[in-house]
């Protein structure tokens, strides 16, 4: 069996971009009930579209209406159900038992899928999901490889597992700090992200006398865990039966979506090809690592990670390379490529260029031109699209980094 690779679809674009670097399926949220309030999501026009270019190119789309719903979020369901339905996904993502029972009802013909959120644990809790109807279940992210092992004996539904990004601190992401501290209900949609502030300390006694709980020069980060990397466990994860390795991350940029698919489609059919002689190749950790993460752990998967699942060595943030600009068109006759700016290069940059398939390129930037045609030294404001001469034709969506200094 080939697992699914789901990759994250914040916007159309990022949608776009995990098609093209390999992606199966991928996931996303409407302008309403989804998780992630802070992604761009998919307005109705682009919810169609996206659809259908995931279906031309072969690719799935699934649609997360995993709020925790309040009784106003009911009344609003149906429409916006129908409008999912009329768009032609290939299904939903869901946490409520309450929208789980109305989307069964009104729509049968609909796949739905458990979200994570759900806390999904145990064999009995997924078969009594399945004879509700649930066609996949995605299971909570505190699972061990043996755990998932034996739920795939007793359940015949499709199982899904995250292999990759950002985890919640709380159980499964069922969290209240943000709705606590900043008034913003991560269960319906609006997380802050409090786990990522600065904390500290304070002795009764002591009032305004505050203890940092400190890690490093900038600050606290016992609230958050590390990232969650398993790409050195494909055959383990193939071999349980799981039926789709999902890639966290819809609030991650192109770079992130584009690099991560990547190594993972390439991890993946590597294995399914050759599954005797597969080993993991040094250079898939290499390109993980250029794009911007925590220092990665493998989770829960082998164990209960303790504290080297949340410790940091330096910095919280890591990173190679940084996303400098994203590929728009190509003009053959001039062998220049449009791009888009997203961080700051100049003429004389070496430059590293991620395709969709096949190798890197890597090049310097030896001319630059404004949308006017007139020569420029630098491309220094944000989004600004320029001119650059390409050694050989490069396909729109290649994404161009720059070494970190």
């Amino acid at each position: 069996m080939k697992p699914e690779l789901l990759a994250p679809a914040g916007d159309l674009q990022k949608l776009k971009v995990a098609v093209l670097y390999g992606a199966d399926a991928v996931y996303l949220g409407g302008r309403h009930f989804s998780l992630r309030a802070g992604a761009g999501n998919f307005s109705e026009k682009e919810l169609f579209e996206g659809v259908r270019y995931a279906h031309e190119n072969g690719a799935r789309v699934y649609v997360a209406v995993n709020i925790y719903a309040r009784n106003e979020d009911l009344a609003l369901l149906p429409d916006y159900l129908e409008m999912i339905c009329a768009a032609g996904v290939d299904g939903i993502i869901v946490s409520d038992p309450g929208v789980v029972d109305l989307a069964r009802r009104l729509y049968p013909g609909l796949p739905v899928h458990l979200s994570t959120q759900a806390n999904t644990t145990n064999w009995a809790t997924a078969r009594f999901w399945e004879e509700q109807g649930v066609s996949r279940l995605i299971l909570a992210r505190e699972l061990s490889l043996e755990e998932i092992k034996e739920i795939r004996k007793k359940v015949t539904a499709e199982l899904e597992i995250f292999v990759h990004g950002a985890m919640c601190i709380s159980y499964s992401g069922r969290c209240l700090l943000s709705n606590y501290l900043a008034g913003r209900d991560a269960n319906r949609g609006d997380c802050a992200q409090s786990c990522r502030w600065r904390y500290a300390l304070v002795e009764e006694k002591r009032p305004g006398e505050y203890l940092p709980i400190e890690e490093d020069s900038r600050g606290s980060y016992i609230l958050g865990a590390r990232d969650l990397c398993l790409v050195e466990h494909i055959p383990e994860l193939v071999k349980a039966g799981i039926n789709s390795l999902k890639i966290e991350g819809r609030m991650k940029s192109v770079n992130y979506v584009g690099g991560i698919v990547k190594v993972y489609r390439q991890a993946l059919d590597a294995y399914i090809k050759e599954p005797e002689n597969y080993h993991p190749d040094p250079a898939w950790l290499e390109e993980i690592g250029k794009v911007s993460h925590r220092r990665y752990t493998t989770g829960f998967l082998f164990g209960a990670p303790g504290v080297s699942g949340q410790h940091y060595e330096g910095e919280i943030y890591t990173s190679t390379h940084t996303f400098i600009g994203l590929v728009k068109g190509y003009d053959e006759k001039t062998g220049m490529a449009l791009v888009e700016q997203r961080n700051y290069f100049a003429v004389g940059d070496e430059v590293e260029v991620l395709v969709p398939r096949g190798k890197n390129i890597k090049q310097k930037i030896t001319a630059l031109y404004d949308e006017e045609g007139n020569s420029i030294k630098a491309a220094p404001h944000p989004q600004q699209k320029v001119w650059t001469p390409f050694e050989r034709p490069v396909s729109a969506y290649s994404i161009l980094r720059k070494i970190n200094q």
